[in-house]
């Protein structure tokens, strides 16, 4: 399989950096996967769980939104916040979640309506990893 070159960073460091089979991302339009010679593009990253195979094997990265772009130098994603999946503290995402629940009942609106959307995308976050953590 052909590889390219990949570079995930957030405002607190470069998270990955180097030659990969694929990148699945959690794209606002939908999941997308890119492999080599993808077809340049610009998309927008919602919250979710970034999957990185590279040489049979996968890594799973948590991204809280950011933008991904794929040129012919390679695919580039700069994530808001990028976390491994083994250093995450789950006990604090887990609390993380309650907060923004209980936080509900402050917002109304639009503003609502955009705290219910990250909240159930945090959500979706914890339920993959529970979901990976079962295999």
């Amino acid at each position: 399989m052909a590889t390219f070159h990949f570079d995930l960073v957030s405002p607190e460091k470069l998270a990955y950096s180097g030659e990969v089979d694929q990148v699945d991302i959690p794209g606002v339009e939908g999941d997308f996967g890119v492999l080599a010679g993808h077809a340049p593009v610009v998309a927008t990253i919602r919250p979710g769980i970034l999957t990185i195979t590279a040489n049979g094997k996968h890594e799973k990265i948590i991204v809280l939104g950011g933008l991904a772009e794929v040129s012919d130098k390679g695919l580039t994603v700069l994530a808001d916040v990028a976390t491994s999946m083994a250093e995450l503290d789950r006990a604090a995402f887990a609390d993380k979640i309650s907060e923004m629940e209980e936080g509900l009942k402050e917002h109304e609106g639009d503003e609502l309506d955009q705290a219910i959307t990250r909240l159930d995308q945090f959500k979706q976050i914890q339920h993959q990893m529970n979901a990976t953590a079962m295999h």
